[in-house]
């Protein structure tokens, strides 16, 4: 049994057609994407809780670093952990999971009475988040259709971004109107219990990854799954398809790392899904997102001044989300990369020139920091960080997906973790002028491997982006690619 090439298994297919189903999938992924709002929420809260955390409990540098980084070292753990769990207990029950894990460790931290406490609970956040990156794009590109799977998967990350704008605004609510209440910074962290709530109900309602059920050889599970977000038709076909594939596995792959380091081309997907979530982190994204205000304050903003523009690069990356949403099914992924990172690279080195060139004492200064900074989130957000969780979730074959997506999630949130523990350093020794001119020449290495390795997976079903990677096809269609 072989699996069918790109163009038989897309013409296999019966068409999309509208219907009850249709309105189904989107209920599915606005549930499953709560925890893609919970990732967000939980991320960037900590821009405007940590000044009043600090003074509440006397942190020291070295202890709010502890603080912001302990959530994504647990991030880290969590993506490598429970992504491989959710290929034994299924991707549902271990989203339920991970909205039980969201809801204690809010609850841990707004209790916390120590710094201890307090980092306990930032880590069972952070395995929660790291969860919530491994298993939601997972879960969302095994139920999405190839031909609308960008731009469902990619859903989860405008919510992350929403969440994001989320903490941002809720912080300057609550830090400008109840800023004088003690432990104001528990207020803030308490908002992430609801929505933990609502994903932990809705997942309760929510069908398994029909993908997943076939893998463990529920065949009428599936197709039960698949006849309530597909038409009949196309149900049957799909299954029929992802059958196949599961066939094949059986006899020729585990889903143990061992096989993955004895066949060469699996040991490339996933060298080049490392590549694309480090990279992702090394824009110097989170260096906005965690330490914002920092950054604007350097440019010359007030405290409350930059707390408020801080807004701003939170509001670009939403609407930079949606057109990347748009562009999904429009533009191939490597054109997405490729122009992304040369985006990326362009505006950090302007920020860069700007912080030299223009004079501390000049008032235009922080308006034309603020302005590349926001160019540079509207750059990333729109062209790579949903294009990178995507891309993620799609280019590992069925039998190593959560392993490949765990190790690539592991090595982008330690990357992450480290570049957000060292960056008031780093900001510290080398000023905003050092900093971006390092970040646009580590950007510009990043448009080179794009150009060189990344592979395109747009238009495909997984199955056949799967026998791409398996036989090394994939590896070799670049010239092809460019002109679908």
């Amino acid at each position: 049994m072989t699996h069918p090439s790109t163009d038989t298994a897309t013409s296999a297919l019966p068409p999309l057609i509208k219907g009850p189903h249709e309105r189904r999938l989107g209920v599915v992924a606005l549930v499953a994407t709560l925890g893609g709002l919970l990732f967000g929420y939980d991320t960037g809260v900590i821009n405007g809780a940590l000044l009043p955390m600090t003074q509440e409990l006397g942190l020291t540098s070295i202890t709010e670093g502890v603080v912001t980084s302990s959530l994504l070292f647990g991030a880290a753990l969590g993506a490598v952990t429970i992504g491989r769990l959710s290929d034994a207990w299924g991707r549902r029950r271990t989203i339920l999971l991970l909205a039980v894990l969201f809801f204690v460790g809010t609850i841990n931290c707004v209790s916390a009475p120590s710094f201890e406490v307090l980092v306990i609970g930032r880590v069972l956040l952070g395995l929660a988040v790291g969860g919530a990156s491994a298993v939601v794009p997972v879960f969302l590109a095994e139920l999405a259709p190839y031909e609308i799977r960008g731009s469902l998967s990619g859903r989860n990350e405008v919510m992350i971004v929403s969440g994001q704008l989320a903490a941002f605004v809720v912080n300057a609510i609550i830090g400008n109107v109840l800023g004088h209440v003690d432990g104001v910074w528990r207020i803030m962290l308490a908002v992430a219990a609801l929505p933990a709530i609502a994903l932990f109900f809705g997942m309760l309602r929510m069908p398994e990854s029909p993908r997943w059920l076939l893998s463990k050889g529920r065949n009428e599970d599936a197709v039960r799954v698949l006849s309530t977000i597909r038409s009949p038709e196309r149900a049957e076909a799909e299954a029929r398809d992802i059958r196949a594939t599961v066939a094949l596995e059986e006899r020729t792959t585990t889903a143990g790392l061992g096989e993955v380091l004895r066949n060469k081309w699996l040991v490339r997907i996933v060298v080049i899904g490392i590549g694309v979530a480090v990279f992702q982190q090394l824009t110097g994204i989170n260096s906005i997102l965690y330490y914002g205000q920092v950054v604007l304050a350097e440019s010359g903003f007030g405290a409350q001044a930059a707390l408020i523009a801080n807004i701003a690069p939170g509001i670009i990356g939403v609407v930079g989300a949606f057109v990347a949403l748009w562009m999904m099914e429009r533009v191939n992924r490597r054109t997405t990369f490729i122009t992304g990172y040369a985006l990326t690279a362009i505006c950090h080195f302007l920020i860069g020139f700007a912080s030299v060139s223009v004079p501390t004492d000049s008032a235009a200064r922080p308006y034309i920091l603020l302005i590349l900074i926001v160019a540079f989130v509207g750059s990333m957000q729109t062209f790579l960080n949903v294009a990178t969780w995507v891309l993620l979730s799609e280019i590992f074959p069925l039998r190593i997906r959560a392993l490949g997506m765990g190790i690539s999630v592991f090595c982008l949130w330690v990357t992450n973790a480290l570049l957000s523990l060292y960056f008031p350093t780093i900001i510290g020794t080398f000023g905003i002028t050092g900093s971006f001119f390092g970040f646009a020449a580590v950007n510009a290495l990043a448009l080179v491997a794009m150009i060189r390795f990344l592979p395109e997976t747009r238009g495909r079903t997984l199955e056949a982006v799967e026998e791409g990677v398996t036989t090394g096809a994939i590896f070799t269609i670049r010239s092809r690619s460019r002109h679908r």
